[in-house]
């Protein structure tokens, strides 16, 4: 309809310097499109916001004047695609708007989109969170490639943030000892006595060396590295022999200027890695969608509902909400998995 008005953000100018700012952001509006063959037009009811985006702004894959890139869950307004009806909820990339078109055509990030969601088995928000990519992400990771055994020890950084709390609790489902690390006292009472970890070390205190190594008595086995920086330097001496880390984000070094973030990271580490034979997986979920999201998705439906798999949402209302969020998110203001809410969720009851 000619009448029906989209909100949206879009990156405000190239390269984005350090950390985001107001000013990396300009709000806009405009007609919401009309879908063409084998198309739909969606309602964006939640926006996930995560630290790649950051980074891949960083690197140039998004211009100037383009809608920030972002994954959704959205209902079908109008639809011309087939399988797809007005009111279908979906997993989708509709990015930094109220509205977007899914369907042929429209760029997916790699991904297999759109997916129709089921408010039955789990919240529909969760599909950008632990029943989404995010989920996926701590799944391939964790369980695909580190694959940790009962008794083995596995650090988990940023242990209260939307991968790190899913990461954790599958490693206690594995039987292993699970120690996070975190930042705020609360956020590391929640870690160890909602989640169920072991420990959790806040890196702000200012013995955070000694009280990990205290924490890990026998070493660690498993990293699942969300942070880099400091943390990762704290948790590098702490290495068993043929310990397995998982490269999953680098938070920290997201606003460096000027260097291969990931190149340095590896540098960090390379002498530790060679010396204790270990194993550094570079993880990137795209890979992980094909061959194990359904397996994923039919486990995880089934934690959540058995209570095995516990998480929390920190959930801001309004688009016009975005980048202050995002801002914080990145700055480790917010607690747990970081959500805007664009418009009324059906689902949910008030």
């Amino acid at each position: 309809m000619a009448d029906r008005m989209n909100p949206h953000w879009v990156l405000a100018r190239m390269p984005p310097e350090g950390w985001p700012v107001d000013a990396d952001f300009a709000w806009r509006e405009a007609p919401a499109p009309s879908p063409g063959p084998g198309q739909m037009l969606t309602r964006t009811i939640y926006l996930s916001l995560d630290p790649y985006q950051w980074g891949r702004r960083r690197r140039g894959v998004e211009a100037p004047g383009e809608v920030c890139h972002g994954r959704t869950v959205s209902q079908v307004v109008e639809s011309r695609l087939q399988g797809f009806v007005p009111g279908d909820f979906l997993f989708n990339t509709n990015g930094w708007q109220t509205y977007g078109l899914t369907g042929e055509g429209i760029s997916t990030f790699g991904y297999m989109f759109p997916r129709k969601l089921d408010p039955s088995l789990a919240p529909i928000s969760s599909a950008v969170g632990v029943m989404g990519m995010l989920g996926l992400t701590a799944y391939a990771g964790l369980y695909v490639q580190c694959a940790p055994r009962a008794g083995e020890t596995v650090v988990i950084s940023a242990a209260s943030g939307g991968v790190g709390q899913v990461a954790g609790q599958l490693a206690k489902l594995r039987g292993c000892r699970v120690v996070g690390i975190a930042g705020r006292a609360e956020k590391c009472a929640y870690v160890k006595e909602a989640l169920g970890f072991d420990e959790c070390v806040s890196h702000l205190d200012p013995g955070f060396a000694d009280r990990l190594r205290t924490a890990c008595p026998e070493g660690v086995d498993v990293y699942f590295e969300n942070v880099g920086g400091r943390v990762f330097e704290t948790v590098l001496g702490l290495f068993n022999s043929g310990a397995r880390i998982t490269l999953c984000g680098l938070a920290s070094q997201y606003g460096a200027m000027g260097e291969d973030i990931v190149q340095s990271w590896k540098a960090a580490g390379d002498k530790t890695f060679s010396e204790r034979n270990m194993k550094v997986y570079p993880l990137f979920v795209g890979d992980y969608v094909a061959s194990h999201q359904d397996q994923f998705l039919a486990e995880m439906a089934g934690w959540l509902q058995d209570g095995r798999i516990r998480y929390r949402e920190d959930i801001h209302e309004g688009l016009e909400t975005a980048p202050r969020a995002f801002q914080s998110m990145l700055s480790g203001g917010t607690f747990g998995k970081t959500l805007v809410q664009v418009s009324p969720d059906p689902t949910r009851q008030a």
